[in-house]
């Protein structure tokens, strides 16, 4: 089974972050939260206090197949200016996946790997990303190995998408049941 790590930074979109690991956990993949800050606390842009399962410095991303993005601000800054998230971002997106939502595709089409793909993010980050690129607004997209949704809002069929490519439409349909969905 797949084993998935979410970059955690401060000023993280809570509800980005936290619903796809509630949803991959629920059908049964492993996902850490992994912070990049000094600790393994992290404050979400609305100020609430989590605590990561690891700091960046704990982990070997050699035993992850998936790194989740989440957006917010400046949580998506901090991700996108810290020069380990980029390496493993690049790293994931040529040999492994990769998903990003709401800000945090920015970061993506920045490091030029979003070239000759559909993707989305959230309004105003469009400039990020390729010409051609941009797929629409309050939506999810699969392009190959990289999953981008456009804001908190497609956080569940975001999170869906990506234990769907991950677990397949079983693990989605039993997730989508208990959740009442």
């Amino acid at each position: 089974m797949s084993a998935v790590a979410v970059l955690v930074a401060d000023g993280f979109e809570t509800i980005e972050c936290l619903t796809v690991v509630d949803v991959l956990r629920r059908g049964g993949v492993r996902v850490d939260l992994v912070s990049i800050m000094t600790t393994r606390d992290a404050v979400s842009s609305q100020q609430i206090d989590i605590t990561c399962d690891y700091t960046m410095t704990e982990v070997d991303f050699a035993d992850y197949d998936y790194v989740v993005l989440p957006g917010g601000m400046p949580g998506t800054l901090h991700l996108r200016q810290d020069p380990r998230v980029c390496d493993v971002v690049e790293e994931f997106a040529t040999t492994k996946h990769v998903a990003a939502i709401c800000a945090a595709p920015s970061i993506l089409g920045d490091l030029g790997l979003l070239v000759g793909r559909r993707a989305t993010c959230f309004p105003d980050f469009e400039d990020h990303l390729p010409a051609g690129t941009f797929a629409g607004k309050k939506t999810v997209i699969t392009n190959g190995n990289i999953i981008t949704a456009s804001g908190m809002g497609q956080a569940l069929p975001f999170a869906l998408a990506v234990l769907g490519d991950i677990a397949g439409e079983q693990a989605v349909a039993k997730v989508r049941e208990s959740i009442q969905l």
